[in-house]
């Protein structure tokens, strides 16, 4: 199985796509794929949805969450649905 990590973007200026989901929410596909590639991020499962979500920080040190679907395992693809800043963890 592959490590590698392909991500579906919609185009720019779908406006029901992917993309412009996530600019209605202050983010950029750049701050997606920070916290998707990051090792640091942390995934789980979204109460709401069932849907994986993907918490972490954008270059910028902004704490997001990002929801997205599995479209393939090998070579694992996804497609965020969306994305949105979050308080960060309290321990």
């Amino acid at each position: 199985m592959s490590n590698e990590l392909i991500v579906v973007w919609d185009l720019p200026d779908d406006p029901q796509g992917n993309v412009q989901h996530i600019a209605q929410h202050g983010l950029t596909v750049d701050d997606v794929e920070d916290v998707l590639y990051s090792r640091d991020s942390v995934t789980s499962f979204s109460r709401s949805s069932g849907q994986p979500i993907t918490f972490g920080y954008t270059t910028g040190g902004e704490h997001i969450a990002v929801v997205w679907e599995l479209v393939a395992a090998d070579p694992r693809t996804i497609y965020p649905i969306t994305a949105y800043a979050v308080p960060e963890a309290r321990d």
